[in-house]
């Protein structure tokens, strides 16, 4: 039983339970990011580039074979290198988004750190502890 309780603990460190919701939120902002780009950049690019559509960019390697009776014996083999221009770009987007916010985050904590906090003043006991102490040295 000393080994669930030892996983229990393990699990409910908040570290642990931190970097599970920064997964799931990271998760979730890649789909976000990925819709954004599918959805808005890439028409937007094709439409620069002449109505190029990234996705459908590739590098047939093989053409796919099909037998008299329309089945396909073998697939086709090709380079999407479209795929990759949209994905490299996702990630580009990705990671600077992930810059600002990080340099955001690095900007409040120097503001927080900036502020001086002062220690409350001392209690009444330890005002005598360091009188005595005080006494004692003498």
């Amino acid at each position: 039983m000393s080994m669930m309780k030892e996983f229990k603990e393990f699990a409910m460190k908040g570290n642990l339970i931190d970097m599970a919701v920064a997964f799931v939120m990271g998760a979730a902002f890649g789909k976000i990011v990925s819709g954004f780009i599918d959805g808005m950049v890439m028409p937007v690019v094709g439409k620069i580039t002449a109505g190029v559509d990234f996705k459908s960019l590739k590098y047939v390697l093989s053409e796919a074979k099909v037998n008299e009776t329309g089945k396909i014996i073998a697939a086709e083999a090709s380079i999407k290198y479209g795929e990759f221009i949209t994905i490299f770009i996702d990630f580009v987007l990705v990671s600077f988004v992930m810059f600002l916010l990080v340099k955001a985050i690095n900007k409040m904590k120097k503001k927080q750190d900036a502020i001086p906090v002062t220690p409350p003043p001392p209690t009444a006991d330890q005002k005598l502890l360091t009188e005595i102490r005080d006494l004692l040295k003498k």
